[in-house]
C-alpha cells in the first residue's frame, strides 16, 4: 500500500522504498536525507504502509515543537489516502497542564516531580481539592473529545486551545488518545528515559518490541543519550540541600552523621578539588576521591556512608509526601543529593569518567562516555529509522550506538548544486595560538566587513564560540559593517530569540550574529531572500576540556578514530548545518564563505580556496537575475 500523499519529487520514492524495505525486515534504517527531500513525510509513508498492515504503532521522536507540528501536518496529508490517526504528545508545561500555569515553582518542576504532583491531585476526590481540569474530564467523559481529535488530528497548540475551551487538561487528553493512535510524536525524553518510556508504553497500550521508531535530527542522539546517563551535582544544589536539612531539624542519617555534617563535608571536598585539580574549566578526579574525602572528614566507614545516603533518600520521600499534602511541588533537595551519592558510588564502570568542574557554580560530575547502553531500546523495538540532513558518517553512527541489523543510505540533495557556492579564505584562522595575532584578527574583520558590504543581502555570521564573537565585536565589527545587526546572545530564551529573528527577517540587508551549533544554525528556516549569505568564522571544534579529551581517548579505545569521531565530525556537521540555512527550496540561492584556511581539505565539507571572498560573492550574486 502506497500512502505517500503527494506527487513524488526527486529521490522521494527511493527514500520511501528504502525505509519500507528496512522496517519490513525488522532492520534499522540509517540515512542522510538533505533539506528538500521531505524526510518527514517519506519516513512516515515508508513506515506506516508496512506498520499499519502489521498492527504496529509508530513513534516519531522529535527535538522541537515545530518538528511535532510538521509530523501532524504530514499525517493529515497521509490520512487522505489511508485511515491513520496521529497524536503529538508533549511533556507537562504551563501550556499543556493548566494546573501549573501561573505558578513559578510548579513550572520549574522536573518531569518526575510534576508526575508525582499530578498523580496526587488526581487522586483527591472530585469537587474537593483535586484537579478541576481532570475532574471535568471524568465528569464529562472523553469519547467526544477523542472523536474530535480523530476528525481534526490537532497540532499541540490546537489541542491546547480546544481543551481550554472545554476547561479540560490538554496533557491528560493527549495521553488518553494515545491508545487509539497509529502514530505518536513525542520528545526524545519519552523514549530515552526508562521511567517515562514505561509510562508511554502503558498509556499507548503497546510493547516496545511491537513498535517502529523514527528519530528526527538523529545526529543529536548520541550526545543526548550520554546526557541521559550523566549525573552532575552543583554547589548551589548542595546549599539548597543544607537549607532543607535545617528546615527539617537536621536529621540524623546514621550514627554520628547529621545531614548538615554531610553537606558541609561534601562542600569542603568540592572546594578542595577545584583548588587542587582544576586548571582551565574541569579536571579528572583520582579514583574514589569523594568517598575517601568524606570518610576522612566524617570519620566514617564506607558502610556508614551508604547508610547515610539511604537515609537522605528516605528523608527526601518524607519531604515530598509532606509537600504533596500541602499541594506543593514534591521536590526534595536532600533526596536529590542522596540519589546522586548513590549513583556516584555505583558508576565505577569504565564508561564513566568522574570530574570536578570549576566556575561560578562548581560541581561533581559522573560523565557517561558511551551512549550505547542507553540505546538499548532501539535494539529491542521491532525496527527504527534514524535520519538527519547532516548524518554522516553513517557507519560511525551505527557503531557508536551499537545498532543491530543496520542498513545505511546517503541520499543526494534534490536542489541544483549551482545555486550554492562555498569558498574559504586562505589567509585567516581561529586556530589556537594564531587567532590572537593582531594581523590575523584584522584580516578576519576585513573579510567579514567586505563580504557584508559588497552585497546587499541578508547575512548570518556564525562564530565558533561566544568568546570569539565577543572578541571580534569588541573591535568595532558592528559599527564597521554599517548595517542593521541582530544577535543570538548568551542566555537568550526562546521567545527573545524568536523576536530577534523576526526583526532580522523584516530588515533588508541585515546581519545576524549567531554561534555554530546554536539554535539559529540548526533549528530555524530562512526561506527565499530572508537569508542569502552565510559567513562561518573558523572551524567550530569543541574546546578540548578534560571531559572532551577523556571522551576522545575512550572512543579511540572502543571504536578507533577518536579525534575524527568526537572532534572533527561534529565540527563539520555544525558547518553543514549553518550553510544549510541558505538553501531550503529549489528556488533559493546562497553564498557561503568560511574564514579559516583549515577548511582546505576538510573531509565532508567542500569549499574552494579564495583570496578574495567578497569579490567571489559579488560575482556569484551578479551571475543571474535577482
Amino acid at each position: 500500500m502506497d500512502v505517500f500523499p503527494y506527487r513524488y519529487r526527486r529521490h522521494q520514492r527511493d527514500i520511501v522504498d528504502f525505509v519500507k524495505a528496512s522496517v519490513s525486515h525488522g532492520c534499522t534504517a540509517v540515512m542522510e536525507s538533505p533539506t528538500g527531500t521531505g524526510k518527514t513525510v517519506c519516513s512516515l509513508s515508508g513506515v506506516l504502509s508496512e506498520a499499519m498492515e502489521a498492527g504496529r504503532k509508530v513513534l516519531f521522536l522529535t527535538r522541537t515543537k515545530s518538528q511535532q507540528r510538521q509530523v501532524i501536518s504530514e499525517l493529515r496529508a497521509i490520512s487522505k489516502r489511508a485511515h491513520v490517526f496521529g497524536v503529538a504528545m508533549q511533556g507537562r508545561t504551563p501550556s499543556t497542564c493548566p494546573s501549573i500555569a501561573g505558578d513559578p515553582e510548579l513550572s520549574s518542576g522536573s518531569s518526575e516531580e510534576l508526575s508525582k504532583y499530578c498523580s496526587a491531585m488526581k487522586k483527591e476526590e472530585c469537587g474537593t481539592r483535586g484537579c478541576e481540569f481532570f475532574d471535568r474530564m471524568c465528569q464529562d467523559g472523553i469519547d467526544d473529545v477523542i472523536d474530535h481529535m480523530r476528525r481534526t488530528m490537532p497540532e499541540p497548540e490546537e489541542l491546547q486551545e480546544y481543551c481550554a475551551g472545554r476547561g479540560i487538561c490538554p496533557y491528560e487528553t493527549a495521553k488518553a488518545a494515545l491508545t487509539y493512535a497509529d502514530a505518536i510524536a513525542v520528545p526524545y525524553s519519552f523514549f530515552a528515559i526508562p521511567d517515562i518510556r514505561r509510562r508511554l508504553e502503558d498509556w499507548g497500550n503497546f510493547a516496545l518490541q511491537d513498535v517502529t521508531v523514527i528519530v528526527d535530527e538523529a545526529h543529536n542522539l548520541p550526545d543526548y543519550l550520554r546526557d541521559v546517563m550523566t549525573s552532575e551535582y552543583t554547589m548551589r544544589a548542595l546549599d539548597l540541600a543544607e537549607k532543607e536539612a535545617r528546615e527539617w531539624n537536621d536529621p540524623l542519617l546514621c550514627e554520628g552523621i547529621r545531614a548538615t555534617m554531610l553537606t558541609a563535608a561534601i562542600g569542603s571536598a568540592l572546594a578542595e578539588a577545584v583548588e587542587e585539580f582544576v586548571v582551565d574549566e574541569d579536571a579528572m578526579l583520582p579514583p574514589y576521591y569523594l568517598q575517601d574525602a568524606l570518610m576522612g572528614k566524617l570519620g566514617a566507614t564506607s558502610a556508614s556512608l551508604e547508610r547515610a545516603y539511604r537515609s537522605l533518600v528516605e528523608m527526601g520521600e518524607v519531604v515530598t509526601e509532606s509537600k504533596k499534602a500541602r499541594r506543593k511541588l514534591p521536590r526534595s533537595y536532600m533526596g536529590s543529593l542522596g540519589r546522586f551519592l548513590q549513583f556516584w558510588g555505583r558508576c565505577e564502570d569504565e564508561i564513566y569518567v568522574k570530574l570536578v568542574n570549576g566556575g561560578e557554580n562548581p560541581s561533581f560530575e559522573a560523565y557517561c562516555m558511551d551512549p550505547s547502553p542507553a540505546a538499548e531500546p532501539f535494539r529491542i523495538c521491532h525496527s527504527s529509522v534514524h535520519m538527519s540532513g547532516t548524518m554522516g558518517p553513517l557507519d560511525e553512527y551505527v557503531s557508536e550506538l551499537d545498532l543491530r541489523r543496520a542498513k545505511t543510505q546517503m541520499f543526494e540533495s534534490p536542489f541544483d548544486p549551482g545555486n550554492l557556492r562555498t569558498v574559504h579564505a586562505t589567509d585567516v584562522t581561529t586556530k589556537f595560538g594564531e587567532f590572537d595575532d593582531r594581523d590575523n584578527r584584522e584580516r578576519m574583520v576585513y573579510h567579514i566587513v567586505s563580504l557584508i558590504r559588497s552585497v546587499d543581502r541578508n547575512t548570518a555570521v556564525f562564530f565558533p564560540s561566544y568568546r570569539i564573537m565577543d572578541d571580534l565585536l569588541s573591535l568595532g565589527l558592528s559599527e564597521l559593517i554599517g548595517r542593521p545587526t541582530f544577535m543570538e546572545s548568551r542566555g537568550m530564551d526562546q521567545s527573545e530569540l524568536t523576536d530577534e529573528i523576526g526583526r532580522f527577517r523584516s530588515a533588508e540587508g541585515a546581519v545576524l550574529f549567531a554561534v555554530s551549533g546554536g539554535r539559529v544554525s540548526e533549528g530555524i528556516d530562512f526561506p527565499d531572500r530572508e537569508l542569502e549569505m552565510a559567513v562561518i568564522i573558523g572551524i567550530p571544534y569543541a574546546f578540548m576540556s578534560v571531559k572532551q579529551k577523556a571522551l576522545v581517548r575512550y572512543t579511540d579505545i572502543r571504536l578507533g578514530n577518536g579525534w575524527e569521531r568526537i572532534v572533527r565530525a561534529p565540527a563539520v556537521r555544525k558547518m553543514r548545518q549553518a550553510r544549510g540555512r541558505l538553501i531550503r527550496s529549489d528556488t533559493d540561492r546562497g553564498f557561503c564563505a568560511v574564514l579559516d584556511r583549515r577548511a582546505a581539505g576538510l573531509k565532508g565539507f567542500d569549499a574552494s580556496p579564495s583570496e578574495n571572498p567578497a569579490g567571489d560573492a559579488v560575482i556569484f550574486f551578479s551571475g543571474k537575475n535577482n
